[in-house]
């Protein structure tokens, strides 16, 4: 009998980690499954981003990035490759650092030097823990374009799920995302957000205190 425990002890153990990576595995990560792409569309303030990225393994991405700054009217196209350092696997929680580099072009579309054209780089770190009711992450980025632009900019997100669903529910997560940009008016902009996925889908919509619109989608095949 005791042996018997046992074992339905470990399988009810393995099955609530089953359901948990399950659950997670379509989160806003810069990796995805081997041999996935993923498609990562991202509307934050006045910054438009799009990443189409593959996954040779669960250890790093390399994908295409576009980048457009509406207020500083200037693009960037680069290639992109994420790099997971470090993930923590416990049985109810998940964590992971990750590194994050891109190379590629920087073109001003500005009236005073439209068209100019300059190699560019950003790099940075994002990390973030999670269990299946709580979430936290943190994330920067340095970025340095010749002439056009450089900077450096960090983002961190806390949140919370109002229920706990199964693999395969839509799962509903209420966020507070605080950005710090030294290049805009006010440096520190906050934005409550609702965060939805269900299989291989994932959408964000959210305002923020000054008025800016988020809206991001991620999808995975």
């Amino acid at each position: 009998m005791d042996m018997n425990k046992e074992i339905r002890t470990v399988y009810q153990h393995f099955m609530c980690m089953l359901l948990f990576f399950n659950a997670i595995v379509v989160e806003a990560r810069p990796i995805s499954y081997p041999g996935g792409w993923t498609v990562m569309q991202k509307n934050e303030m006045d910054i438009h981003s799009l990443h189409l990225h593959y996954s040779p393994s669960s250890q790093y991405s390399v994908g295409y990035r576009l980048e457009y700054w509406e207020n500083k009217d200037w693009s960037f196209h680069g290639l992109q490759v994420n790099y997971l350092i470090k993930r923590w696997n416990n049985m109810n929680s998940q964590a992971n650092f990750y590194f994050k580099n891109a190379v590629g072009l920087a073109i001003n579309d500005g009236s005073v030097f439209k068209g100019h054209t300059q190699a560019g780089v950003f790099s940075g770190i994002a990390c973030d823990w999670e269990n299946r009711r709580f979430f936290i992450s943190y994330e920067n980025r340095g970025y340095y374009l010749g002439d056009i632009e450089t900077l450096f900019i960090q983002k961190s997100r806390i949140g919370v799920t109002p229920y706990i669903g199964n693999y395969g529910d839509l799962h509903t997560w209420l966020m507070l995302q605080v950005d710090h940009n030294p290049e805009v008016a006010n440096h520190v902009i906050i934005t409550p957000l609702v965060r939805l996925f269900k299989g291989e889908y994932l959408a964000e919509i959210g305002v923020s205190d000054n008025g800016d619109l988020l809206l991001n989608w991620i999808i995975r095949f």
